[in-house]
């Protein structure tokens, strides 16, 4: 995924130390009930559609213009599915982040789905019972989507 600039800048003053970052993942449903991924350009792996927001954006603003970007799909977002802290991440140039992550259930109400941007090698709807092999993030997220229930979130530790 490329750098959005804000980062860059902040790089500029605090070289690779640890960036907390919001992030916003999309588990993007069609009215034949497929689910909607990306393969990654820097990774080869397929995944739900992922992103971070620009500075004042809101989540759910930035996670339809994400799945906009990447898949040409035009989304709604529908309900919070989980709300969740990642574990620290260390890219090959040394940059360290860790995201908290607003995954969203959407519905697709418009678009093609197509590579449209230089961050996907493919993309595509795919049924549930016909899914490729996925990490755990999207899987989780997926199943967590299918659920009625309320927003998923790390349970506090009473003391």
């Amino acid at each position: 995924m490329p750098t959005p600039d804000f980062i860059r800048d902040l790089r500029a003053s605090i070289g690779h130390q640890l960036l907390y970052l919001p992030g916003v993942s999309a588990v993007v449903f069609d009215d034949q009930g497929r689910v909607l991924l990306g393969r990654r350009a820097d990774n080869g792996r397929w995944t739900i559609i992922c992103g971070i927001p620009e500075p004042g954006e809101q989540p759910a603003t930035a996670v339809v213009r994400e799945v906009a970007e990447e898949t040409a799909v035009h989304c709604v977002p529908e309900r919070i599915v989980l709300v969740r802290t990642l574990a620290p991440v260390t890219y090959p140039n040394d940059d360290r982040c860790q995201f908290v992550d607003v995954c969203f259930r959407c519905r697709a109400v418009g678009g093609e789905a197509r590579v449209n941007d230089d961050e996907s090698l493919d993309v595509g709807w795919f049924p549930l019972d016909a899914l490729p092999e996925m990490e755990d993030f999207s899987l989780s997220r997926i199943k967590q989507a299918l659920e009625d229930g309320p927003t998923w979130f790390e349970p506090t530790v009473a003391e």
